[in-house]
């Protein structure tokens, strides 16, 4: 399985290039990590986006639901997710199940000496006045736990969504345009490896030539039904 931001929009979080996209709205110069380390502005900004997005807050809707059940029928080898709103979790999907290629914004870590905390603390503090809120124990600077332009991906995380692209037999893509790499690169492989694609998305893709069945529908309606005729 592999999940791109339109499996979230049904929980109120919007994507990133569709219509009403994010980057039709914000510059992506605004999420460079160095920019966000030396401009205050940058980093008032951004924590006031994450307050009011509502993203910390949302639910899980039926397509993660769908996901989660579909590990527990034994069908799946694991979800590679290219998001960061942390819902697969939510939903109930294990971390032996999970990997969260660009990071968790339900979590923050200071950059100075490592403290972790709830990304909802950090959101309430900036709700009460604080633009810019600090490390409490140390003063350093805060960040979510998501991968800014600029940054590696996590090295583990990396490792393990390859080795199952190299293990699953075949690959359902959902809610992304498969453009963004290298993630992009993980259903990539696996037909490269001869196996099928089934590409559940709300319009074309960068990869519809390749897919054995495309699914042009949001992954709410369309992921509850085809988890049932797969585990039927």
């Amino acid at each position: 399985m592999f999940t791109g931001a339109g499996i979230s929009t049904e929980s109120g979080i919007p994507d990133f290039r569709g219509p009403d996209g994010v980057w039709r709205r914000v510059d992506p110069s605004e999420f460079t990590l160095e920019r966000y380390l030396s401009d205050v502005t940058t980093r008032r900004a951004a924590w006031r986006r994450r307050t009011r997005s509502g993203a910390l807050t949302a639910a899980p809707n039926r397509g993660h639901e769908a996901v989660v059940r579909l590990w527990r029928s034994g069908r799946m080898v694991g979800c590679v997710t290219q998001n960061i709103d942390g819902l697969h979790a939510a939903a109930g999907l294990p971390s032996e199940a999970l990997v969260e290629m660009h990071g968790n914004a339900r979590t923050t870590t200071c950059l100075e000496c490592g403290a972790s905390l709830p990304t909802i603390q950090v959101a309430a503090r900036v709700e009460t006045g604080e633009d810019d809120p600090p490390c409490e124990r140390c003063g350093g600077v805060l960040k979510v736990d998501v991968v800014y332009f600029g940054e590696m991906l996590p090295a583990g995380a990396v490792a393990r969504a390859f080795e199952w692209s190299a293990r699953a037999d075949a690959v359902l893509a959902v809610g992304s345009t498969l453009g963004v790499y290298p993630a992009a690169s993980l259903p990539l492989d696996v037909v490269r490896a001869g196996h099928p694609m089934v590409i559940v998305n709300r319009g074309p893709t960068d990869l519809d030539h390749l897919a054995t069945v495309i699914v042009d529908g949001s992954s709410g309606d369309v992921l509850p039904e085809l988890v049932d005729r797969i585990t039927d």
